[in-house]
């Protein structure tokens, strides 16, 4: 793809040790008319995978982002997000729970709307794997409290397939103070306050078994939830 040419869309992929799994989520990649951004923040061997992949699909446009610490995930989108060049943006994660073509899906929405984000938890949703039943009990209680908490009427905040305009993530994101698991309802809370409209839309969903958010980052998670909702701006 010529890189002169406009880019309609940029995707983010957040990659933190992810050399077993990012070769497979690219196989699933086929004719994406836009730019894939991912961001390597670990000490694997994740950049040596995408640059190699990068070299042998012509028929993608991808960019690796390298850095010697680690970002946190919502840490990882933010820089990916900094650099999209798209008009059109979104992230995905690196597990292959979502595919690409529900991101087309989701990108076509900003027609009509400022963001879209999948959801697990509406109707027309399909879950070809799904959670334990402890997950879900933890994902369900977890909703009512960020509806308590941040107002959000969202059905599924976590779902890592989401897709904004860039005008209005550039507005946002200056303000921004996560950087780990909790950044997706800090940016949705965010993007309310400012007045965006962001709608929520079933996708193809499969749980992967090597899930990234353990219960530690649960605890942390909900501190930084309090330190978004109770605390000051960022300057």
């Amino acid at each position: 793809m010529n890189a002169l040419l406009p880019i309609r869309y940029s995707l983010v992929i957040p990659a933190y040790n992810e050399e077993e799994r990012i070769a497979q989520l690219f196989d699933q990649i086929e004719g994406f008319d836009g730019e894939l951004i991912v961001v390597c923040d670990g000490d694997d061997h994740t950049p040596d995978v995408v640059k190699k992949i990068a070299d042998t699909r012509p028929d993608l446009t991808i960019r690796c982002l390298q850095f010697p610490r680690r970002l946190g995930k919502g840490g990882g989108v933010i820089e990916g997000l900094k650099v999209a060049r798209g008009s059109c943006v979104g992230y995905l994660d690196a597990d292959g729970s979502t595919g690409v073509s529900d991101m087309m899906k989701l990108f076509f929405q900003l027609i009509r709307y400022d963001g879209a984000i999948g959801s697990r938890w509406v109707g027309g949703a399909v879950l070809k794997i799904r959670q334990g039943m402890l997950r879900q009990m933890e994902s369900r209680v977890f909703n009512i409290i960020i509806r308590i908490m941040f107002g959000l009427h969202y059905h599924d905040t976590q779902c890592g397939a989401k897709a904004f305009k860039k005008s209005a993530i550039d507005t946002v994101l200056p303000h921004m103070i996560s950087t780990g698991f909790e950044f997706d309802v800090e940016l949705l809370w965010r993007l309310k306050r400012a007045g965006y409209a962001v709608g929520e839309f079933p996708i193809e969903w499969k749980n992967t078994d090597d899930s990234r958010v353990q219960r530690r980052d649960m605890i942390r998670m909900f501190a930084g939830l309090v330190r978004v909702r109770f605390g000051s701006e960022k300057p």
